[in-house]
Parts: structure tokens; sequence; C-alpha cells
């Protein structure tokens, strides 16, 4: 076998493994889909909100001890019809007591999160993104946000199929998923800063 062929980056597409996904020197970004390693796109704005996020439920965290709060390394092999294929939201959150013994598994999670957050970046398409909440909604989550940093909005996906939309006037909930967490979507964008 080739250095090449050996490389799972350079293997063709649809047949590479989650072994290939952890020869990687370096897994931070990837993902696998149905057998594709794709590097995930992630912009400077929206890394930017995705840590915005991260923060405000990770503050939220520290006064209500409900669960793990998660950035976009985590990454989740909960598809059950799936077997070389695991997604990294953008940020997650799992209660409390799912978790066998609370103890953080190497290197994928097994069940689906709680909450699931996606920040739409440059090169997301809007197929890709839909695809995402689909499968989401399918493994079990039963909360997803799509955050839109060109509208400045925040779609919410419930696992009950409803749909519901918020601009940077209105605020977001973490309904039963997070009860008691609620944020100002105006919050999670950039603000105009004057340098004195």
């Amino acid at each position: 076998m080739t250095i090449a062929e050996r490389n799972p980056l350079t293997r063709q597409a649809g047949s590479q493994t989650v072994a290939d996904y952890l020869a990687l020197s370096d897994t931070r970004g990837w993902e696998l889909d149905n057998g594709r390693l794709l590097e995930k796109n992630v912009g400077t704005k929206s890394g930017w909100i995705g840590g915005e996020l991260y923060f405000l439920i990770s503050l939220f965290l520290k006064n209500h001890r409900l669960g793990w709060v998660f950035t976009s390394e985590a990454a989740y092999k909960c598809f059950p019809d799936h077997s070389d294929h695991f997604r990294k939201p953008d940020v997650s959150f799992i209660r409390y007591g799912r978790l066998a013994g609370e103890e953080l598994p190497e290197p994928f999670i097994t069940i689906p999160p709680d909450l699931a957050a996606e920040v739409i970046s440059p090169n997301d398409t809007a197929y890709d993104v839909e695809r995402k909440v689909a499968e989401y909604l399918e493994a079990g989550v039963k909360l997803v946000w799509v955050v839109n940093p060109d509208l400045r909005t925040v779609r919410i996906h419930r696992a009950d199929g409803s749909i519901g939309l918020a601009d940077e006037r209105g605020q977001v909930s973490g309904e039963d998923v997070l009860p008691g967490f609620t944020f100002a979507v105006a919050d999670l964008f950039p603000k105009t800063v004057t340098v004195p």
C-alpha cells in the first residue's frame, strides 16, 4: 500500500472509517459523514458565535447544575443506522444522569445530546444544514438550534416537529431541555466597537 493509499484523506470518498479518523494526527474540526471525512466549515464569525453560545450556557450551568455543555470537539456517534458516521455540533448539552457514571467517554459520545446547536458558516449549504437537523432529531435530540449569522436569527427545531424562529429582537429559551435558561439573540452577534 502506498503512502497516499494509507492516508485516509486521499482515499475514495465514502470508503473512510472511524479507524481512519482516529489515525489522523489532528482530529479537530473533522466529521465523518457516511464514510466521508469532512472538514467542518468554520468561519471567524461563526466560530466566535459558537464560543458565545457555549459561554452563555456554561455560565448558566455554574449556578444551575443540570448537565454538561460541550464545544464543537465533542463527537457524537449516536446514529444507529450509520456505522461510519458521527457529528460534532458547534455546541451541545447533555443532562446529568444520562452518561454512565457521569464519566466523559472517549473518543465518542454514543448517546444523542439533549441539545445540539449549529452555527451556519460561509461554506455550509442549506442542504447540509437541514440534513444535520434531521439526523439530530431522528437520533433523539430534543432541541436543535440553527444560528444564522447573516440573518441574525436562531431557528428552533423541537422533537415534536414544531419549529420556531427568533430574530435579534427576541429571546430563545432552553425550554424543558435547559429549564430556566434564556438568552437574547442579539447577545450572540458581534457588536460594533468604537475604539477611543
